[in-house]
């Protein structure tokens, strides 16, 4: 491995050869502004880290487009700016997180059998400015990835101990207000590290979103990254309006604005509070990571997206109350079994176990007023895994990973109607093996095959009356399998330029989709897609970067009548092109192009969404050593496109009947905001 010169904030980072950056065994050593190389590190095309230095340059809206960091992620909006993200990678649309895992801090984001959406995933409570490193990888091919990682896994580190306090104030166009601080201290022989955030935003809407958000973190940590500890704690509060998706008819004809809403009662409110810790410790033969953590997570969420069509008299407002507490532990052990100049081994084991103790319900509203319950459920889902991995370093050009997953979950609901209460429960056994041949010339080649599964509503898995037609229905099971298989080459031939390129295919027994005017997911077939990723990134001077990222995928549906196989909101294409300028005297900025592709909206593909492309960035100026000046720009050629689109059919105040339509949510216009930025 190539040593270079390490940044101080990262100066305790180690790695295995083949896990994540936090995985403490061989040293792993930095350039502050340059992407680490991941020859000899990554078992596929599609895995990497993004530093520090990197995300501060991104110019971001929101802090769940920090996950843009991943090539061919795109992460989108279609409500108030406090609800979770919608999020698109490899051909699916991901709704607000189902099939990819994220975590943050090695706490998992993604929210079991909640009230709007398998798998929801919430990130408004993530602070940029603690953030060390993400790192990311797709497919079904590590042992050490359980649910919701299919399509992908995103893994968002806090720093233990920031090389710079800083202090930051931000304005902006839209009512945009927002101040942070963070910082680190030493503490009783250890590091104290807390951040705290409030932020105000209206959006570009006629009814403002007045999303108010509180946000703070504590952290105290002792020892090293390799060898100690940490314990810390989160807590957030957002509250906010919802300009939800609205009809094109209704803007064709003039009714409404694009930026108006048709119920302006929706929005919601969510708090989340965190307690976690973890444990390392390194030696020559071994290393071993201990964490734990408990969440609570409450949210209250009030949508209407078919108006009038269900109840022409009070509307369709409906309410999804979910309350949670999550609790778990993951533990990995890794043994250096065989070290020779010309084959090394490792051998590492891991147990995981979660709980959650959920609440949640569906009800019909009006002004957020309960008018009636659909169903009240409390659940409790508990999950086991155990999984083991063997790395070996066949001689200079050759490298394997094959690893076994167990995972046991069980389902406990009780419902407020005794027909769709009961217990459940499933197992699934997923096998993964990683080949490594190089590097030559610079140069890898990774084969990839892995089985993986996400899991489906524990209320899906005893329902057998549907509460709302009361119909009988049957029952879906708790886990759906996936298999992927994907080849892969990465390069670095040419001077100061790092290239990825892979050829995937991914199946599910069971694709889930999202319902449109319902505002859930349900199970539906079989699915299979195929694609291919690029990933370049070129660094030809100190002071320049040029990133260009695209992805292609065709999704379709097995198992279905002819012409029908197409899978509503399953992206086609993305990409992004990057220019970043650093260190030019005390001037820095950059500008990023993003490509959205089309998606069908229908089975039959005779309704699609169009593409959008638009253009993001940010001017920075330094002051002084400790003082600089930032302006960021989104949406700059201020395009009129959708952030998303979904066709279904919904009724309006004076309409006689229902009808299908496209129903979209704007991109926000051309905006401005502006930061001060004190280090100190």
């Amino acid at each position: 491995m190539k040593l270079r010169v390490l940044p101080c904030a990262l100066a305790a980072l180690f790695v295995h050869a083949h896990a994540l950056a936090d995985d403490p065994v061989i040293q792993r050593v930095l350039v502050e502004g340059a992407r680490d190389s991941q020859l000899g590190i990554a078992d596929s095309a599609n895995m990497g880290s993004v530093s520090q230095k990197e995300l501060e340059m991104r110019t971001i809206y929101r802090p769940g487009e920090l996950l843009e960091a991943t090539p061919g992620l795109i992460a989108s909006q279609h409500s108030g700016e406090g609800k979770a993200n919608q999020f698109y990678l490899r051909g699916f649309n991901l709704d607000h997180g189902t099939d990819l895992a994220t975590f943050v801090d090695d706490m998992p984001v993604n929210q079991r059998s909640h009230a709007h959406g398998q798998g929801w995933t919430d990130l408004n409570f993530l602070i940029p400015e603690l953030t060390a490193r993400l790192d990311y990888r797709k497919g079904p091919y590590s042992a050490r990835d359980g649910d919701f990682a299919s399509a992908g896994s995103a893994y968002v580190t806090y720093a233990n101990r920031l090389v710079r306090d800083v202090a930051t104030v931000s304005v902006g166009q839209n009512g945009y207000v927002r101040t942070a601080v963070a910082a680190s201290s030493d503490a009783a022989d250890g590091t104290l590290t807390y951040a705290l955030e409030a932020l105000h935003n209206d959006g570009p809407f006629t009814r403002g979103d007045d999303y108010r958000k509180l946000n703070g973190v504590l952290r105290y940590s002792r020892g090293y990254a390799n060898n100690g500890w940490s314990v810390t704690a989160m807590a957030y509060h957002g509250s906010w309006n919802s300009t939800d998706q609205i009809p094109q008819r209704a803007v064709d004809n003039g009714t409404l604005g694009r930026w108006d809403a048709i119920d302006n009662t929706d929005g919601g409110e969510a708090r989340r509070y965190s307690l976690s810790g973890v444990w390392r410790q390194t030696t020559a033969d071994s290393a071993s990571k201990v964490n734990a953590y408990v969440i609570r997570n409450q949210l209250g969420l009030w949508s209407n997206f078919t108006y009038f069509m269900d109840d022409p008299v009070h509307g369709d407002q409906f309410a999804q109350p979910d309350r949670r507490v999550t609790g778990g532990v993951n533990a990995v052990h890794t043994w250096h079994t065989h070290r020779t100049d010309h084959f090394t081994a490792d051998v590492t084991v891991g147990a995981q176990a979660q709980n959650d103790n959920i609440f949640n319900a569906l009800e019909n509203t009006e002004g957020r007023r309960t008018l009636s319950v659909t169903r009240q459920d409390h659940i409790v889902e508990t999950s086991k895994a155990a999984w083991i991995e063997h790395a070996a370093r066949w001689g200079d050009f050759f490298r394997s990973v094959v690893g076994l997953r167990a995972d046991d979950y069980r389902f406990k609901v009780r419902s407020d109607r005794p027909e769709n209460s009961g217990k459940a429960s499933d197992t699934l056994v997923s096998p993964s093996l990683n080949l490594v041949f190089g590097p030559w010339q610079q140069s890898e080649l990774y084969l990839n095959y892995g089985q993986g599964f996400h899991s489906n509503d524990a209320r899906g898995t005893t329902t057998n009356i549907d509460p709302k037609t009361l119909e009988a229905v049957g029952t879906t099971p708790g886990l759906v399998r996936s298999r992927g298989m994907e080849i892969g080459l990465r390069t670095e031939i040419v001077p100061k330029n790092q290239t990825a390129i892979s050829l995937y295919r991914l199946d599910f027994d069971s694709e889930l989709t999202y319902i449109g005017d319902a505002g859930n997911t349900e199970a539906g077939p079989p699915s299979r897609r195929i694609g291919i990723e690029f990933s370049n990134y070129y660094k030809p001077y100190k002071w320049l970067s040029i990133d260009v990222d695209a992805a292609f995928a065709r999704a379709r549906s097995r198992g279905v009548e002819p012409g029908q196989d197409r899978i509503p909101g399953a992206v086609e294409g993305v990409g992004q092109l990057a220019l970043t300028v650093s260190q030019v005297g005390n001037w820095e900025g950059a500008l990023r192009l993003r490509y959205f592709g089309p998606r069908p909206l229908i089975e039959d593909d005779s309704v699609r969404s169009h593409a959008s492309t638009t253009l993001n960035g940010r001017i920075g100026y330094r002051w002084a050593k400790d003082l600089r000046l930032e302006l960021e720009g989104f949406n700059l050629a201020d395009k009129r496109a959708s952030a998303i689109d979904y066709y279904y059919a919904s009724q309006l105040r004076g309409e006689a009947q229902a009808r299908d339509d496209i129903h979209f949510h704007p991109i926000e216009g051309r905006s401005f905001r502006l930061t001060l930025i004190k280090n100190f």
